[in-house]
């Protein structure tokens, strides 16, 4: 009889990689908790619901990654965060442009930022293809954006040109 070799047997579910969107969110949600404390208590019950439903759903999630790491269905690796080997520079890119959103919003304010974040995204998910549709979403994401949490939430987003033509009109 032959030895299977590692390369034939199937791989364990790469547990490791699965839990880094949660964990991610679990520490951005904790954050947002604690930058919202002296918004109006309009951002704060939205926020708060949202997050402590996130929350949960996170924890709910590791929970069963410790149980299928001890029922032997997946272990705590990482390999598939690096397969297919051609999404890695998508991967990276949006971890460059989620870097530069962090960079400059405090320049270009939460609309102009949220606007060029969202269609270098979408058009780097798509490969460049729908431009116009990315365009028109984008737009109609980051505007709404704006009309939600600045205009009608009263959040204390970060302004920029945007928000200070619009301060200016409204």
């Amino acid at each position: 009889m032959l030895d299977e070799t590692e390369a034939d047997r199937p791989r364990k579910r790469a547990l490791g990689a699965e839990l880094v969107i949660p964990v991610g969110a679990l520490v951005f949600t904790l954050y947002y908790f604690y930058t919202i404390l002296e918004s109006p208590w309009t951002a704060q019950a939205s926020a708060f619901f949202i997050g402590t439903i996130l929350i949960v759903l996170v924890l709910i999630f590791i929970g069963l990654t410790f149980r299928w790491v001890a029922k032997g269905e997946g272990d705590w690796s990482f390999h598939t965060l690096f397969e297919p080997h051609d999404y890695v520079k998508i991967r990276l890119g949006l971890l460059a442009l989620t870097v530069g959103y962090i960079a400059v919003i405090s320049f270009l304010g939460f609309t102009i930022t949220t606007f060029l974040f969202l269609v270098l995204a979408m058009l780097l998910l798509n490969r460049g293809r729908r431009a116009k549709l990315s365009l028109t979403l984008a737009a109609i994401l980051s505007v709404g954006g704006y009309l939600l949490f600045i205009v009608a939430f009263d959040t204390n987003f970060p302004e920029g040109p945007f928000e200070f033509l619009m301060n200016g009109i409204l």
